[in-house]
């Protein structure tokens, strides 16, 4: 009787005290510090970087003999001697990403950490670091918060225990079907999540039913993204999304290092992407693949570098942000502060030559409603001058009207020697409202001859 009474009582415990109870969802103070971050950097780096392949993928279906020559071979090959962690989280900073999610582990089953779990890992290449410890260090030295990318599906221990080496086709493939699987992936999880210190964030990609709970379970304060919110891959949804959100994106047209036929969007598309991404209240994960000896592939530096100078000027319309009810009109993006005290136009160019260096535009945005104290700049551009040119008036006019608000202003933003800067231009809207257009409901005659 005194034994049942216990069990009650503990029973009771648990229920009154959330401190016993699982945790099953991402904290909402976490969600809303990981929202404001808004721009990360996604590391794809694993060890068939050597072949220049997609990442893990060339091992779905493959033959025995390709299988065994990735395992036993391709490590071989690993030993990114210019591999310098600091210069990428310098370059992230720089770049304005708050944020890095770094391939701990992808789908091939190969760990870029010291792991006591398997002999396929980093330690057991010619380069035999701890890849990780390095970037987590390098990256928090910036002040830059940790995420890791972790699969659950590993096409090792598929290939070692008779498992059709592929992505949700089997059951034996999700832990939750598979205790052997959810036990070997735990025990990694569990390295990851206490010999690194505070891990910030953790991207499942894949079933992490169990796995997530566990993962919160060693770290309540980590933001689980993939898994436990949409994170979307090279596509942004058309409308506001419901928040939080993450939108995934690659520079070229795979996530790794493809040194072959791998366009790169511009760096002009990708600052448009952040502004849409920003402004339809996701995060933007903008993924990097470095070379096999550790540099990021020049062409992605320079469109870090462009995007970093863009950051420089209009960042803060960027950060600690949120949307509007109106989130577009034409080519001209808005987004709001958390305190609603500053409302932000981003002037988006069709063309290199829109609004040139030192031309005036004039704005009309009858969403805005503006009075006698609202105050309008252009983001890094104090509109007083325009260099080398006399007597000219630079300055900003503003004024509300029954239209909405009027602006006039001069883009004098000189970034590049040429006087052509082709990214967008962000206007500062302090002490004003933004207004939802009413609705307003017409009709149509049915009378004949009126279709």
């Amino acid at each position: 009787m005194r034994l049942k009474q216990l069990l009650i009582l503990v029973l009771l415990l648990i229920i009154s005290n959330p401190t016993f109870a699982q945790q099953t969802t991402n904290k909402p103070d976490r969600v809303k510090w990981f929202q404001d971050l808004g721009f990360g950097m996604f590391i794809h780096w694993n060890v068939d970087v050597s072949l220049g392949t997609v990442i893990s993928h060339s091992l779905a279906g493959a033959s025995d003999e390709y299988v065994e020559k990735y395992i036993n071979e391709l490590p071989t090959f690993f030993n990114p001697k210019k591999f310098d962690p600091d210069e990428w989280a310098t370059m992230a900073r720089l770049a304005g990403m708050k944020y890095v999610v770094f391939t701990t582990k992808h789908h091939a089953g190969f760990c870029m950490f010291d792991t006591k779990t398997t002999t396929f890992n980093v330690m057991n290449t010619p380069f035999k670091r701890d890849v990780l410890k390095e970037i987590i260090t390098a990256f928090r030295k910036q002040g830059i918060a940790i995420g890791l990318y972790f699969s659950p599906e590993d096409f090792l221990f598929f290939h070692q225990n008779n498992i059709p080496l592929g992505r949700l086709q089997d059951k034996r493939q999700f832990p939750m079907n598979n205790p052997k699987l959810m036990e070997y992936d735990k025990a990694q999880i569990k390295e990851l999540l206490t010999k690194y210190g505070k891990i910030d964030i953790m991207f499942f990609d894949g079933p992490g039913d169990g796995l997530r709970e566990y993962a919160w379970s060693l770290q309540p304060e980590l933001v689980i993204t993939r898994d436990a919110m949409n994170t979307p891959e090279q596509n942004i949804p058309d409308k506001a999304q419901p928040r939080p959100w993450e939108a995934c994106y690659t520079m070229g047209t795979d996530w790794q290092y493809k040194p072959t036929n791998d366009p790169h969007k511009s760096g002009t598309e990708i600052i448009n992407m952040l502004i849409e991404i920003r402004a339809k209240g996701g995060n933007f994960l903008l993924n990097v693949g470095p070379k096999p000896n550790g540099e990021i592939q020049i062409e992605q530096e320079a469109l870090l570098r462009e995007i970093a100078l863009w950051n420089f000027a209009n960042g803060e319309a960027i950060y600690a942000v949120k949307p509007l009810p109106v989130i577009r009109d034409k080519d001209i993006w808005f987004i709001q502060s958390n305190d609603e005290k500053h409302i932000y136009a981003f002037i988006t160019k069709k063309r290199d030559d829109e609004w040139k260096y030192g031309q005036r535009r004039e704005f009309l945005f009858p969403m805005i409603e503006g009075n006698a104290q609202t105050k309008v700049e252009v983001l890094g551009y104090k509109s007083e001058l325009v260099e080398y040119v006399n007597n000219f008036d630079a300055s900003i006019k503003s004024a509300p009207t029954p239209l909405g608000l009027a602006v006039s202003a001069v883009n004098g933003q000189r970034f590049y020697t040429n006087r052509t800067w082709p990214n967008a231009v962000v206007l500062k809207i302090s002490g004003a409202k933004f207004k939802v257009a009413e609705e307003v409901k017409t009709s149509k005659s049915g009378i004949d001859g009126a279709q």
